[in-house]
């Protein structure tokens, strides 16, 4: 999915920036908080499509002598660092301006564009409805193609199940982004509609709550794909298989998985083999084990075997 990733994040990206720079030129003609507070959170969003593609680019450094695993999980570093930019640089703002926003309330100003007046309200929403149209089109891109990877699964079971961050990450920012814009265009319409400045700062603030809150749900997806997940429980379970499968297996002792990348995974198998085997048939078996299992798993990298017998490995276990 890597390539259908970086389409989503680059769909991502330009719709953001274009949309940044409307939002902050109907803020400044306008004075409303809610599209400044919105600017920012599109220029924090195109710079974590950045990060995500320099993330996905070190990555793929291949292995040397200080990092013989290679460099998998740097797309998981750099997309923890996306939800802290959202956290900080995009919710914590929002609400800080929408808070003052509240405390001096202030009404919009008429813009004026080339010599001409312009209702600040109208001039506010045509550029949310150009943010709106923009960002729904990179978000159908990144939902259509993560209803694609997440076939029979729910969609939150499948962001759970995924390995891959960039692709549900720029989905949670569509989708923040879109609840935000809705908040904005309802803080400006009822801010102007009922004489209520304050109403322009509550929407900040609820924009602001909004990223917050799917800043956290990132932080803790890609926490735990930062310091190391199992593989799917599919694939433990098909790699269980095909070695008990195996004639000389006596015993599947241990599966252990853990995944360095979204597709490098890593295997240490535990299994205790018949006593009648020869040194060479001992090699060939394992040699059969790891090639059965990389073409079986073509995410499976790495292939550790370690050869016990079933009581002393429980024996160990225990201990």
């Amino acid at each position: 999915m890597a390539h259908e990733s970086t389409g989503a994040i680059y769909a991502a990206a330009g719709a953001n920036l274009a949309i940044a720079a409307a939002k902050f030129v109907g803020g400044a003609l306008t004075g409303s908080t809610a599209m400044l507070a919105e600017g920012v959170h599109s220029v924090v969003d195109t710079a974590n499509q950045v990060l995500l593609l320099v993330g996905m680019k070190r990555a793929k450094r291949p292995a040397d002598a200080r990092h013989p695993f290679g460099y998998g999980r740097e797309i998981y570093f750099y997309a923890f660092v996306v939800a802290l930019m959202i956290f900080l640089g995009g919710g914590l703002f929002a609400v800080y301006e929408g808070i003052e926003r509240v405390r001096h309330p202030e009404p919009d100003v008429d813009a004026e564009l080339f010599g001409y007046r312009l209702p600040g309200l109208w001039v506010n929403v045509a550029i949310l409805g150009f943010a709106i149209a923009a960002e729904g089109t990179s978000f159908f891109v990144a939902m259509r193609q993560f209803w694609a990877e997440k076939g029979k699964h729910s969609a939150v079971r499948a962001i759970r199940r995924s390995k891959d961050p960039t692709l549900f990450t720029v989905l949670a920012e569509d989708t923040a982004a879109l609840i935000g814009l809705l908040i904005a265009l309802a803080g400006v319409a009822l801010s102007h509609l009922l004489e209520m400045p304050s109403l322009d700062g509550w929407a900040s603030v609820g924009i602001g709550l909004v990223l917050i809150g799917m800043a956290a749900f990132l932080m803790v997806e890609t926490h735990g794909l930062l310091i190391g997940e199992a593989a799917d429980p599919e694939v433990v379970a098909a790699i269980s298989e095909l070695v008990r499968a195996e004639p000389g297996v006596l015993h599947v002792n241990e599966v252990l998985t853990q995944h360095l990348g979204p597709s490098d995974i890593l295997v240490n198998l535990s299994i205790d083999m018949t006593d009648d085997l020869s040194a060479g048939e001992v090699e060939s078996l394992v040699t059969r084990l790891d090639r059965a299992l990389k073409a079986r798993s073509p995410d499976v990298t790495r292939v550790f075997i370690e050869i016990q017998q079933q009581g002393d490995h429980t024996v160990r276990a225990a201990a």
